[in-house]
């Protein structure tokens, strides 16, 4: 049953992470290591960590600006 489970959280979290790097892609940023974070899988918490990861400065000013975009709407 808790395999069962944690292939649930994985699956459904692994989906989670797709729609955001499409998004981000969308909006012209790429976090290159975006990924759910395995680890987390373990735990008793209900869904996984999702690890954005580093990210080089221009990258990082790419995301603040769309950020910031859409606060403005």
């Amino acid at each position: 049953m808790a395999v069962v489970r944690s292939a649930e959280r994985l699956r459904a979290a692994e989906e989670v992470v797709a729609q955001l790097r499409g998004e981000l892609v969308g909006s012209g940023v790429t976090l290159p290591s975006l990924r759910v974070d395995v680890v987390s899988l373990a735990s008793e918490a209900p869904y996984p960590l999702v690890d954005l990861g580093c990210c080089n400065l221009d990258t990082a000013l790419r995301l603040a600006a769309v950020l910031h975009e859409g606060r403005k709407r």
